[in-house]
């Protein structure tokens, strides 16, 4: 399923948020992206459109079960990408930044081969 990278982020953000605060309303992506509230509600209203997430009457924002899906692939790619740049040396400033690039952009085969191969390595040590 390819959707936009922006949708990714916003997915990615919310499960995150999710797992740190508990409860996620928009003020909490807009403060974790850095981006304005506006802007992020304007992604939200998408999101909903899309069937990614709902919304409750207080602004709670709960992920939809297709949203969870892509929000769990990106960020288990993420961390996966994140923790080999790592293992490699890189600062975690640029291993950060860099898995947050690369996670949007490989293909679906290229991202299934590295998985596995980072999973096998760490099974390793």
């Amino acid at each position: 399923m390819k959707i936009q990278r922006s949708a990714e982020d916003y997915l990615e953000a919310i499960l995150q948020l999710r797992e740190q605060l508990g409860a996620v309303r928009s003020i909490d992506i807009a403060r974790h992206l850095d981006y304005s509230k506006p802007s992020v509600s304007v992604a939200m209203k998408n999101l909903r459109a899309e069937g990614y997430i709902e919304m409750d009457p207080d602004g709670f924002i709960t992920l939809l079960p297709a949203g969870q899906v892509i929000a769990e692939h990106i960020y288990e790619l993420h961390r996966l990408l994140r923790d080999f740049f790592l293992s490699l040396g890189v600062s975690p400033e640029n291993a950060e930044a860099d898995a947050c690039k690369i996670e949007h952009d490989l293909s679906q085969e290229t991202c299934q081969r590295l998985m596995e191969h980072i999973r096998a390595q760490q099974h390793k040590m």
